[in-house]
């Protein structure tokens, strides 16, 4: 009675959702090419990070677990920590996107090549199974039984490091080995896994699946689903339901956020399930509880660059002192995955809500969580002022954000352009070249944004034709400021900020657009408003170096991902000291230095009033300052610990 009453709530919540929306397609990456600009540089130096990872190391733990001798010893770190083969699957990813980014032969052969190995070592173990985890056999076959053991540290089931986690990593890289680099064997594989999955486990008790979900278990239910997609069998879209887990799904069908006190990253996969699930299935109301999650994580538990939680986890949306005081901060997964389900969201409403933070967390989070030099990617992110990041080492390093990280910067062009069957919308300022080979139309962005507010579009076609290009009015320029010209002619443009400027024309080869698209200056508190303000130029988060000493581990040389250096005090933060509630205009631009800024007249002391704040992707190797607390000149003397709480 009480699943009935659940369900019925959800459904009078999904069909009051009057806003009107409008499906899209998003294009292939390999109708995408990057120019030159920040995002290109970031691509490039992923690429390098790709290739010098080998992969007979990468494949050692899947040899192992079949019985077959390695070429090569397996990585360290996490990869012989009881996560092993985890980075193989992300890995896969990697190699697919970025060849569908670039065309890089390399890439795919490698792709192929490891493919061949997971399906020699799925046919050793004779049941469709294929996985690096060590000493799992038995594992498997408990947990089939519905057999879970009590003796588990954190973190473990059956006393093994999340299984099903790092299982999700090997079924998601054969899904896209196969969906974006067309690898027939992949899905040959991938279809033997998940037999062996619903042979296994389809016959659990919705209890026994809620007691496995007790530990993360990363994105299976998605997963599951896009094979349903690959094959059309009713039963994975079955499993993928029973994948789904319910304690977590029954609350925000209701419309209840319970996320606090969560581990974050365990929970933002389920929902990309959520409403893949939806997708496939026509269940408005798992759609709806998917639209919730993301409003309230970003709306409530988004911090300026996009990033959420702490230490790993949601912690209360009024009290964000932890935050501040701790040497951790949002991890880069998160993001990963949040952008995933803003992609997901957009693609099914065409709402540019998705769009605003997509690129926030884009060019804050992700850009700046690989180091453009060495490559090496950023697991936490800390905004405890005059604190660090740590780097990987692609040889030592293998934590999950390494995984995702090689990802993140193999696919920038994903969302930059949608199309319905006619019309193209132009999303993000990228400099970029796009072929729409369907339509016959070349478009190519000149942009140096975000150093500069302006973007030139010119289109080739073989043709003239008549459609619709939008172009995305962002929400961080006033309304009525953006300047859009056809051909040098000035365009009416009656949109509002947060939406489509339609430009309807017959368009012929040679037709020019430039925008203007002027960009200020903001202060953005907390989300639970409290006295700490990141301040913003346009889209971008803009930070300040402070100094470079005592940076331990500052490239994971421990190990470890934690930036180990002294966490100084809060009593030592420098401080923003203003009477005004509009203080923003108080940042004045460098002469000479594009995106800098000077902030002399609030800073205090007076040690701190020369640092320059410039976009936080471009700060790397010291610490800095995001967030700075406020005072009054009245106030100055008082404890900067006191700011931290509402």
């Amino acid at each position: 009675m009480k699943k009935q009453l659940v369900y019925l709530f959800a459904m009078l919540l999904a069909s009051n959702i009057c806003a009107q929306t409008q499906k899209v397609e998003l294009f292939p990456l390999s109708a995408v090419r990057l120019l030159d600009g920040p995002l290109k540089q970031a691509q490039e130096v992923d690429l390098k990070y790709i290739l010098d990872l080998n992969t007979d190391r990468l494949l050692a733990p899947f040899c192992e677990d079949a019985g077959i001798k390695p070429k090569a010893p397996r990585y360290g770190n996490w990869e012989s920590g009881g996560l092993n083969g985890h980075i193989a699957g992300h890995y896969l990813s990697a190699l697919a996107s970025m060849y569908q980014s670039t065309g890089n032969e390399e890439l795919m052969c490698r792709l192929k090549y490891m493919v061949s190995v997971l399906a020699e070592c799925q046919a050793k173990n004779g049941n469709g199974y294929v996985g690096g985890i060590p000493n799992s056999k038995q594992m498997w076959i408990d947990l089939a039984h519905g057999v879970f053991l009590p003796e588990n540290s954190k973190g473990q089931l059956n006393k093994h490091w999340v299984p099903w986690y790092n299982l999700h990593k090997t079924f998601a890289g054969l899904r896209d080995a196969w969906l974006l680099a067309g690898n027939q064997q992949a899905k040959e594989v991938l279809l033997k896994l998940s037999d062996w999955c619903y042979n296994s486990f389809s016959g659990l008790t919705e209890a026994q699946f809620e007691k496995m979900f007790e530990t993360e278990y990363g994105g299976m239910n998605e997963v599951l689903a896009d094979v349903y997609q690959i094959t059309g069998n009713q039963k994975y879209l079955n499993l993928a339901k029973q994948f789904s887990h319910k304690a977590i799904l029954n609350p925000l069908l209701l419309h209840q956020d319970k996320l606090d006190g969560l581990h974050a990253n365990t929970q933002i996969p389920k929902v990309i399930g959520y409403e893949r699930i939806s997708q496939f299935s026509g269940d408005q109301t798992w759609h709806a509880a998917a639209e919730f999650f993301w409003e309230t994580v970003v709306k409530n538990r988004t911090i300026a660059f996009g990033g959420n939680s702490v230490r790993e986890h949601f912690y209360p949306i009024n009290d964000y002192s932890l935050m501040i005081a701790d040497r951790s901060g949002p991890e880069t997964c998160n993001t990963y995955n949040m952008l995933r389900l803003s992609k997901m969201l957009y693609s099914e409403s065409n709402a540019l809500k998705y769009i605003d933070y997509y690129e926030r967390g884009l060019f804050n989070h992700i850009l700046s969580s690989q180091h453009p030099e060495h490559g090496g990617f950023v697991y936490l992110t800390s905004i405890h002022p005059q604190h660090y990041r740590c780097y990987s080492q692609s040889q030592n390093n293998f934590w999950c954000c390494v995984g995702t990280g090689m990802e993140n910067h193999a696919k920038y062009g994903e969302l930059i352009y949608s199309h319905t069957g006619e019309d193209l919308f132009v999303n993000l300022f990228v400099a970029s070249k796009l072929n729409w080979k369907e339509r016959a139309i070349t478009l190519v962005q000149e942009t140096d944004f975000p150093e500069s507010e302006t973007s030139k579009i010119k289109l080739q076609l073989d043709k003239p034709s008549g459609f619709t290009i939008n172009i995305r009015y962002p929400h961080w320029v006033k309304s009525g400021s953006m300047d859009i010209r056809i051909n040098g002619k000035a365009q009416k443009v009656n949109t509002l900020s947060g939406s489509y400027v339609a430009l309807k024309r017959e368009w012929k080869s040679g037709d020019v657009i430039t925008l203007k698209m002027p960009m200020q200056t903001t202060a953005e508190y907390l989300p639970d408003h409290s006295p700490w303000v990141a301040f913003m130029h346009g889209p971008i988060v803009l930070a300040a170096k402070t100094d470079t000493t005592d940076l331990i581990n500052l490239n994971g040389t421990d190990g470890s991902q934690m930036a180990k250096g002294e966490l100084i005090a809060l009593s030592e933060a420098p401080r923003i000291v203003t009477s005004e509630t509009d203080f923003s205009s108080k940042l004045k631009p460098v002469k000479g230095k594009s995106l800098t800024f000077s902030a002399k007249e609030l800073i205090y002391p007076e040690k701190f009033k020369n640092v320059e704040l410039i976009p936080f992707y471009k700060l790397h190797d010291a610490r800095y300052m995001i967030y700075w607390p406020i005072v009054t000149p009245d106030e100055l003397s008082k404890n900067i610990e006191s700011t931290i709480k509402k």
